[in-house]
């Protein structure tokens, strides 16, 4: 996670300042008074540069890049110039500039420890992974209290494979501001063993999370008395039937007592899992049967006298605008069905099913010419609904988000469409995962560039096709 600053501390700044405005969160007036100054001064270096930062923080990156670009030709010795203009070319995928432009603050001010993280995330995503690290550290040295920049670090570790240093350092990402504190009572659990006591597991992250997750429940049941895991509606009817001795609550329900609790995604540093010991690669979701049988009536309904390959698409992820970084990374691991519209020529006579859900399904209203396309989701109300039909289907294209989980949880081929920057948990340069046997990855090699994984994505699925056939 980048982040912007102004040039110096809340008690430093005249109150009523634009400066004082953004740290205090008040930006609309902040954004009001540099402005107005800017209007007086046009060529005022440090108000370009905070306002510069503004606008990153507001997700408005173009406009940033030009303030933050004249602020730096008008004055190259402002570090925070350099620092914030790093973070606009880095939210806008142009990551060697960003290096560049966190290298000229660091060697303005070497103790500037969001610049050191901020490089460090720059270095990250472009898979430099064991680099970028030296940063994090430096970082971390300078502000071990600075939870964003700790948690920077641990994303790092984990992409990079170290699961137990990383999922111990992911534990500050309670302290940052982009992660909601969950609000449960209680201690948290570290992996020891609790007989006559009750561990309550909870959500946290998206659907996709508590998806790969869960093969973890069993684990943790192992060391204890009672588990209860509580979850989202949409997910208790999938996981109840995957995971039948367990006991299962939605977060409709009241919190039920409990000695111990512990966040999903706390469960790996809990149980102190690491790329070795990743249990349930082959799978470990269930399908209803009964679901399974409906749906599969229901694909021999749409062929007639053909059994033709089936491949489920998935173009576009949640957009989470609750949370600006999340929405911000939604766009980039996001693309459109029009997309995927080179699949048809490797695969004619295929018959593709939409598993798009969300702001992004209208587009199945229009496939491509040639495609196919096949749309029930209006009868998926769950992902019990999602898995029983995925059952039915021979291969599972989908962005990064949690129907590809499902998928990859059942067991069921899926072929993933990972952005350039990728999420940690697909760790750097493989086309496997230690996740999930069935997976195969295909990352972008360029940023917010689809041609090169969908060019070989495409001659794999002609492949696929000709031994089908």
């Amino acid at each position: 996670m980048t982040r912007t600053t102004a040039d110096s501390t809340v008690s430093e700044h005249p109150p009523e300042t634009g400066e004082a405005l953004q740290l205090a969160g008040r930006f609309p007036e902040a954004e009001a008074d540099y402005r107005a100054r800017l209007s007086a001064n046009p060529d005022d270096a440090r108000t370009l540069s905070n306002y510069g930062g503004l606008l990153c923080s507001l997700g408005v990156f173009e406009p940033a890049l030009q303030k933050l670009t004249r602020a730096v030709t008008l004055d190259p010795k402002l570090a925070d110039a350099w620092s914030n203009l790093g973070n606009a070319l880095q939210s806008l995928q142009r990551h060697d500039e960003a290096i560049t432009a966190y290298s000229n603050c660091l060697r303005l001010n070497p103790g500037q420890a969001l610049a050191l993280s901020n490089l460090g995330v720059a270095l990250d995503c472009r898979g430099q992974h064991e680099l970028a690290q030296k940063f994090h550290k430096a970082a971390v040295n300078l502000a071990p209290e600075n939870a964003e920049n700790r948690t920077n670090h641990a994303i790092s570790l984990l992409a990079s494979g170290n699961y137990k240093d990383g999922f111990e350092e992911y534990e500050w990402r309670w302290k940052t501001r982009t992660t909601k504190w969950h609000g449960i009572e209680g201690p948290l659990w570290n992996g020891e063993a609790f007989p006559d006591k009750t561990l309550l597991i909870h959500t946290e992250g998206g659907f996709g999370d508590m998806i790969q997750f869960a093969r973890f429940l069993p684990l943790a049941a192992k060391r204890g008395g009672h588990v209860i895991v509580r979850m989202r509606p949409e997910l208790h009817t999938l996981l109840s039937h995957s995971f039948p001795a367990l006991t299962f609550v939605t977060e409709n329900d009241p919190i039920p007592p409990h000695d111990l609790q512990c966040p999903i995604l706390s469960l790996p540093r809990a149980l102190g899992i690491t790329l070795d010991t990743l249990p349930s690669s082959e799978g470990f979701l269930h399908s209803d049967p009964e679901k399974v049988r409906f749906w599969a009536e229901r694909l021999t309904q749409d062929t007639p006298g053909q059994r033709p390959l089936r491949i489920g698409l998935v173009w576009a992820g949640a957009p989470h605008r609750e949370i600006r970084e999340a929405e911000i990374a939604d766009r980039r691991r996001s693309t459109t069905l029009a997309t995927l519209a080179p699949l048809v020529r490797s695969a004619p006579e295929a018959v593709f099913y939409s598993l798009q859900i969300g702001e992004q399904a209208f587009q199945a209203k229009t496939p491509p010419v040639g495609m196919r396309l096949i749309d029930h989701t209006a009868d998926l109300h769950d992902f019990e609904d999602t898995a029983a039909l995925i059952s039915n289907l021979d291969l599972v294209i989908a962005v990064d988000t949690s129907t590809a989980h499902v998928a990859a949880g059942l067991g069921k081929p899926v072929w993933l469409l990972s952005r350039y920057d990728q999420c940690w948990r697909w760790l750097s340069g493989r086309t496997d995962s230690p996740w999930y046997d069935t997976v195969k990855i295909y990352q972008q090699d360029r940023p917010l560039d689809w041609s090169g994984p969908l060019k070989i994505l495409k001659n794999n699925l002609e492949i696929l096709y000709k031994s089908f056939k």
